[in-house]
């Protein structure tokens, strides 16, 4: 599942210089001014180091911060700074080398600062910023820009969603979302350029991922200009502006129609033929769709491991762990299959599970009832599970038609943090009668509550954590917990019968599979068509969703290790703290404990709730 919250803990990695510069930017040579231009920017400023006390600190997290904004002009519109409203992310080889050395800069001064004297809170934002940066260097071996190819991402999927992140209400906010339109002919120049320089050193993608991207592409150049979701600003803006100070509203709908006809569709034309004549031929087939065929595949996945679940782990040892929670998830489902489906095999079960009708909805009222009743249940119970609860609401909503026919079933936006929108589950019910009634509820639960609402949301508010903490995410943390809580919802009760429990189980198979295939794929040497008939052995997916899941483990190795390494380790800690305290163990404050810092770490939640033991045990000793 999608969560649409600013994912920015991991930005260091792929943000090179801006595409300007001025007195506000940041350069390559360690100086990186405090930003002082909009009231937005100020704002930003300040929650670069809200809360830290150590002065050091302080002004490196406010350096930081800033240079995280120059350099990532399309994430700082998002957190509602505008003053890169002009630019994109300056992807040319010497903007991604200067990068590189202001990582190190970062992180050398990071390493020097005093950690045996800072305050807990300091020392957990101090190791965070190291974290981070040095697995944006160790990243850099993967040389992503040279050879990626993705669906997920890709110039057409930018160029159709840009005008839905730039907002236009001014002539100003349309003059630069011309110059950011303007930008993206060197954008893609650059990227096809990067594809070239890696097929010469044999870096490329999966001849799959090649022919969905150059589908994609020829299916946006076959489209009417007219029909261009890029050019739906023209009709969007009113007949007059707020201020016509640098151009009428004519004007920008011209420029807008020139841009995208002369400059944006010919330099879209170029990047298909170099993905159809340069990187196809060379294009990995299907048995060497993983990271393992490429040069420094290895060190690279070694990387990835650590970035998605912040531990040291081995590739094998991940895998036997997946195959041992798919023997247990296969094991659980014969059990509530056996009742609530008659079946009495595995291979049974998921046929039933994927064929019969009678499980899947018929209307896209009854999709929408199910998910709004669950999240009423779980509104209703949650204050017997959680003592901090946050103070954004959590509401449900439809996706878009528009949207819907090419997005995932569900997703989560966060809520505003001045509080002028909720928290909002978004659910999928276009074409009913593929969403599962037997998915539902546990679907509910992890995007929405006790899932990525409930920590996010309370993370949102806490009073004293810095700005790259509070828009950032960790997968393992994030996505852990939203996994920990599908199985909480059996404490809870939110489950009311045994297709309800399937659905939970199916959805933990899914994730220990993920264990399985990302690292059978990148480290083992799966093909993506053994990857494709573990998951359909395994989980209740359908064929069509597991084929494109496995694309998406393809294209973002390591990404789908951090859910259920993160849901077992805070099982783990929690049956740990339940042993060692016994009735002195509250879940009400366990979960408190564990959500009260924000995304941290794994090896810092693990230090977090032992140390909470340890002051307990101390307390009854004394």
């Amino acid at each position: 599942m999608r969560i649409t919250v600013l994912l920015l803990a991991f930005i260091a990695a792929c943000c090179p210089a801006p595409a300007k510069t001025s007195s506000n930017h940041a350069s390559a040579t360690g100086h990186v001014p405090e930003p002082v231009a909009s009231e937005a920017l100020r704002k930003a400023h300040e929650e670069a180091a809200v809360g830290v006390q150590s002065a050091q600190l302080a002004k490196l997290l406010r350096r930081h911060w800033a240079w995280v904004l120059s350099t990532s002009p399309l994430r700082a519109t998002q957190l509602g700074v505008r003053d890169f409203d002009d630019r994109l992310r300056d992807n040319s080889p010497a903007a991604i080398e200067a990068a590189r050395k202001q990582r190190r800069l970062f992180l050398e001064q990071a390493k020097a600062l005093p950690m045996a004297s800072l305050s807990e809170a300091d020392r957990i934002s101090t190791e965070l910023l190291i974290a981070n940066l040095q697995s944006a260097v160790d990243a850099e071996v993967c040389a992503f820009h040279l050879w990626s190819v993705s669906p997920r991402e890709n110039p057409v999927t930018e160029l159709n969603e840009l005008h839905e992140l730039h907002k236009i209400k001014s002539s100003g906010d349309a003059h630069n979302l011309l110059r950011r339109y303007e930008a993206y002919e060197k954008h893609i120049s650059n990227r096809a350029s990067h594809l070239q320089a890696g097929a010469k050193r044999d870096l490329v993608a999966t001849k799959e991922s090649v022919s969905r991207v150059i589908a994609m592409v020829n299916k946006q150049l076959a489209e009417p200009l007219a029909d261009w979701p890029m050019l739906k600003p023209a009709a969007k803006v009113g007949p007059t502006w707020t201020d016509e100070s640098k151009l009428s509203v004519a004007k920008f709908r011209s420029s807008l129609r020139r841009i995208v006809t002369d400059q944006i569709k010919p330099t879209l034309e170029q990047y298909g033929r170099v993905l159809e004549q340069v990187v196809l031929p060379k294009a990995r087939g299907d048995e060497g769709s993983g990271l393992h065929a490429l040069p420094n595949g290895a060190q690279c996945y070694r990387a990835r491991i650590r970035n998605f679940t912040t531990l040291e782990l081995d590739a094998k040892a991940v895998h036997e762990t997946g195959v041992r929670e798919i023997a247990k998830t296969d094991a659980e489902m014969l059990a509530l299959a056996g009742k609530a489906l008659a079946t009495t095999t595995l291979a049974e079960t998921l046929a039933k599970l994927r064929g019969d009708k009678s499980l899947y909805f018929a209307t896209e009222q009854e999709v929408v009832d199910a998910a709004q009743t669950t999240l009423d249940h779980a509104k209703k119970t949650m204050g017997g599970y959680f003592g901090i609860l946050p103070k954004a609401d959590c509401v449900m909503r439809r996706i878009p038609a528009y949207e819907a026919p090419y997005t995932t079933i569900a997703y989560f936006r966060p809520p505003h943090t001045d509080g002028s929108k909720p928290g909002e589950y978004f659910i999928n019910v276009y074409q009913p009668q593929t969403r599962p009634r037997f998915e539902a509820v546990v679907l509910a639960i992890h995007e929405a509550i006790p899932g990525h609402h409930l920590q996010i949301a309370i993370s949102q508010e806490l009073s004293a954590v810095p700005a790259f903490r509070k828009h950032g995410g960790i997968t393992a943390f994030v996505e852990g917990w939203g996994l920990y809580t599908e199985r909480l919802g059996l404490e809870m009760g939110l489950y009311k019968t045994d297709l309800d429990r399937i659905g939970m189980v199916s959805f933990d198979a899914w994730r220990a599979g993920r264990l399985v295939v990302d690292t059978g794929i990148h480290a083992l040497g799966w093909s993506r068509s053994k990857a494709r008939a573990y998951l359909e052995a395994h989980t209740a997916l359908s064929k069509e969703n597991i084929d494109n899941e496995v694309d998406r483990y393809i294209n973002w190795p390591g990404q789908a290790l951090g859910y259920k390494i993160g849901q077992l380790e805070f099982w783990a800690l929690r049956r740990e703290a339940e042993k060692k305290l016994g009735d002195r163990f509250a879940l009400k404050e366990f979960h408190d404990l564990v959500l009260g810092r924000g995304a941290i770490s794994l090896p810092q939640l693990r230090r977090r709730v032992r140390g909470w033991i340890a002051t307990k045990r101390g307390d009854e000793e004394g």
